[in-house]
């Protein structure tokens, strides 16, 4: 029963959170989603290390990253990051009081809920660690969508020069 519980929310939480992306336009897509996956990416391979601590666990059976971290990652987690860049990007100040407001929400409010419905709980973390091992990322995020677009007005720049005209 847990399961069907667990894998209900999984389904619903990845749904909602790619449907709001029918307002998000392919432009913006085409733009924030590489850098946004870069920070997914990298959370996945936190959470690794993270399950390895037990900083949280899931009520579930199996515990596995499928059946727990993944939707959290391929859903709201991904989503919000390309939402916070098309908002915000630009203006570093911003993004980051956008972030750490984001973020401070799913903590201290989400969280809670989550651990009261017996979907998840901190373990080896409190609170304010937890929001500070989300935070951080928002760094990567923001750096990464700098690199890529540095990179392109590079190629647009340079690559021109290289090209053989018929």
């Amino acid at each position: 029963m847990v399961l069907k519980k667990q894998v209900l929310i999984n389904i619903t939480m990845v749904l909602l959170s790619w449907l709001s992306l029918s307002f998000y336009g392919r432009g913006n897509i085409k733009k924030f989603l590489p850098a946004s996956v870069l920070v997914v990416l990298l959370e996945a391979w936190n959470v690794q290390m993270a399950k390895k601590q037990k900083w949280w666990v899931f009520y579930n059976k199996p515990k596995s990253y499928i059946f727990g971290e993944f939707s959290f990652n391929i859903g709201p987690f991904l989503v919000v990051s390309l939402w916070i860049l098309k908002w915000t990007y630009g203006n570093f100040k911003q993004f980051l009081l956008l972030n750490a407001f984001i973020h401070a929400f799913f903590v201290f409010i989400i969280m809670r809920v989550m651990d009261k419905i017996k979907l998840v709980k901190l373990v080896r973390l409190n609170e304010f660690q937890f929001f500070f091992y989300f935070f951080y990322k928002a760094f990567f995020l923001y750096a990464f969508q700098y690199m890529i677009d540095k990179s392109k007005k590079f190629a647009s720049f340079y690559l021109p020069i290289f090209q053989v005209n018929k």
